[in-house]
């Protein structure tokens, strides 16, 4: 009932009626992984540089589907940020603007679920911007990793540490490596993880 009526008021503050149809009941068994690379991890403060994204259907991942895009930033690159994405500011100087893919972003991910590793800092970035240009943040249903992974272990280790580390889920999980690190890399090995808990008999979503 509660998420009824928060929907009716979000619905209430959309400004622009193109996006009407993000309210619409998702499709079943498809869902959009994404990830951002940011200029820090202060949400109030700091940019999205880079997006990467894929689209799941029917427990596959559509590799020729994908969202790639790099951002303009308004806010400096952290050194930390760097040693992490390695996206330095020469790399951004052909990147586009903000607002160009936001809109570009939620035509591609319509009404799907979300999916992603600590989603809710990759959402709260993105929904800023996506706030700014349509009045609403986003009102798509999410699914994270590092809470289903979670949920699996403590069934077999109840009250145990567990270790909720991007790595530690790839090595546990048998998921193989896909080279440096990057939005559209991040996305295809949690699309990856998320598969492979999504088909486990005992996971629940």
């Amino acid at each position: 009932m509660f998420k009824k009526i928060k929907s009716h008021f979000n619905k209430k503050k959309l400004k622009d009626n193109r996006y009407l149809h993000l309210f619409d009941t998702p499709h079943l068994d498809e869902y959009v992984c994404f990830d951002c690379e940011t200029t820090g991890l202060d949400v109030k403060n700091d940019d999205v540089i880079s997006i990467g994204a894929v689209i799941i259907k029917n427990n596959t991942i559509i590799s020729s589907k994908k969202f790639v895009k790099f951002i303009k930033p308004k806010s400096v690159l952290q050194t930390e940020a760097i040693k992490v994405h390695h996206i330095r500011e020469c790399d951004l100087e052909d990147a586009h603007e903000i607002q160009n893919v936001v809109e570009e972003f939620l035509d591609f991910i319509g009404n799907r679920t979300l999916v992603g590793y600590y989603l809710e800092f990759d959402i709260a970035m993105m929904n800023k911007y996506i706030k700014n240009l349509i009045g609403i943040t986003l009102p798509n249903k999410t699914h994270e990793i590092s809470a289903i992974y979670y949920d699996y272990k403590m069934e077999a280790i109840p009250q145990g540490n567990i270790d909720l580390r991007f790595d530690t889920l790839m090595n546990d999980l048998k998921i193989p490596y896909m080279g440096k690190h990057d939005a559209l890399n991040d996305a295809l090995m949690t699309s990856m993880m998320f598969l492979k808990l999504k088909n486990m008999p005992k996971v629940k979503f």
